[in-house]
């Protein structure tokens, strides 16, 4: 069953998700984070959810705040927040009985569950889908102009998804306090790294990286897959992967 769900970040803003509930109670949930400028209705998202539900684990997949349908402003957005949403996620689902995690994201989401990993109660396993996870540098993803117009004034502007958008010099401060190579190398817990070998915004690179990192990595590329998992035929396929090593790792 899914449900559509609300629940309050630290800074008391609502956060809206989709709570996929299994036939029978489970006490084991994982917690989808979506990617830079997304939503929780990201098709990879949603397929991996239902995948999870067919295999009787509660899943949650939430909007971070300024994205989606849940409250707060875009410009305010840097890990430190959305690392606190994804505990606010894990303190929800506690809510509902679960008392095993699982964290997994898609992009800028998987970063975030990598390093929510550590302030998470009881996590059991981590799933990344395209992400950033080398060390390479999330400023190449504008221009030097762009870049320019941020030391100048602040903010740099941009527009994604159709949305006008704006982000702070704290972002990139922020982001700057995080060493997400070195997160990988310590990860104690089962990783699973997914990526797709024509992604163009993150070369499967960074996922190769992973594997070098923390030999433990399982290390899954998808041939022909982009960043967004635009096939089905990849997205079942992920989808399948992920439920069937979460359904291992979650017992």
């Amino acid at each position: 069953m899914e449900q559509a769900v609300y629940f309050h970040n630290n800074q008391g803003e609502k956060l809206a998700g989709t709570l996929h509930r299994p036939e029978q109670p489970s006490d084991a949930g994982i917690i989808l984070g979506h990617c830079f400028t997304c939503s929780r209705h990201t098709s990879v998202l949603r397929d991996i959810a239902r995948h999870l539900n067919g295999k009787g684990i509660t899943t949650l997949r939430f909007d971070f705040s300024g994205n989606g349908q849940s409250e707060g402003d875009f410009a305010q957005t840097s890990y430190t927040k959305h690392i606190r949403e994804m505990k606010a996620a894990a303190d929800f689902l506690a809510g509902q009985g679960v008392v095993r995690f699982g964290l997994a994201g898609h992009s800028m989401g998987a970063a975030i569950a990598m390093l929510a990993a550590s302030v998470i109660r009881d996590v059991r396993a981590v799933c990344t889908l395209a992400g950033r996870l080398g060390g390479s540098d999330a400023t190449k993803l504008f221009t030097r102009e762009q870049m320019a117009r941020l030391e100048k004034t602040g903010t740099v502007s941009f527009t994604s998804r159709g949305r006008n958008l704006a982000l702070s010099e704290n972002f990139f401060s922020d982001l700057r306090r995080y060493n997400l190579p070195e997160t990988v190398a310590e990860c104690k817990v089962p990783l699973l790294v997914v990526h797709g070998d024509r992604d163009e915004i993150i070369p499967a690179e960074n996922a190769r990286q992973a594997k070098t990192l923390n030999p433990a990595t399982e290390l899954v590329i998808i041939p022909g897959a982009d960043h967004m998992f635009m096939n089905p035929e990849h997205r079942a396929q992920i989808a399948k992967r992920v439920a069937g090593w979460f359904e291992r790792h979650m017992a």
